[in-house]
């Protein structure tokens, strides 16, 4: 068992590194969308000079974390690196990079239709992007140590779900404010699927950290 707890890839410190920046890529990404979220609410909209360089720098990412997940998966076949665990990995890069592509999904739909907040909603908002912001970060802080310690997975997955349920308890009384309103229906529905999928964030990384319990125990066996 003592060597379980060892980083996964040993001394391929070039492959560690890569996965090392992919995690970055999601963790930097998840910082600018909540930026970017912000700015929009507060600045301007679509217009807002913050809101664009965010968007601009999680797209940035997006590619990036694309290129590293490639990179990883062609030099894990032609290496033949641990074939008992490459399908999990690889599984488990392509779900955190599908986190990074809903980040940069969601704020060009914001760029798009340019959807207009009432001042009064934005003080629940803040609170459900941080709780997802929240949840994400702790999502990067569990795969960090599948990769390096497999022995504390555990201390941070719990607090994915923590936090995920925590924007739920959000989300439904914001949801509820919106309809209550006297806002056109459409206008109301348009509001609601922006929320859903910030919040949808959060139900991606409570799922992938599901994935992540299950590589966790196969790796411990």
């Amino acid at each position: 068992m003592g060597n379980k707890s060892l980083s996964l890839f040993g001394n391929i410190r070039a492959l560690e590194n890569k996965i090392s920046e992919f995690l970055d890529q999601l963790s930097e990404s998840n910082i600018m969308f909540r930026a970017g979220v912000t700015a929009f609410l507060e600045g301007g909209g679509a217009n807002s000079e913050t809101f664009k360089k965010k968007l601009e720098l999680v797209s940035a990412m997006e590619s990036r974390a694309d290129a590293l997940r490639r990179d990883i998966e062609t030099e894990m076949f032609q290496e033949a690196l641990i074939p008992d665990f490459r399908a999990d990995i690889l599984s488990l890069l392509e779900n955190l990079d599908e986190i990074v592509n809903h980040l940069e999904e969601t704020l060009i739909n914001f760029s798009i239709e340019n959807p207009e907040f009432p001042k009064e909603f934005n003080a629940d908002i803040q609170k459900l992007l941080e709780s997802v912001a929240n949840c994400v970060e702790a999502l990067v802080v569990s795969a960090r140590a599948f990769f390096r310690d497999v022995g504390s997975v555990r201390d941070n997955s719990h607090k994915v779900m923590l936090y995920e349920k925590e924007a739920d308890g959000i989300v439904l009384p914001l949801k509820s404010k919106i309809f209550a309103g006297a806002m056109p229906l459409d206008r109301k529905a348009q509001l609601r699927n922006f929320i859903d999928s910030i919040d949808h964030i959060a139900d991606n990384a409570e799922d992938v950290v599901d994935m992540l319990a299950i590589v966790t125990i196969r790796r411990a066996a």
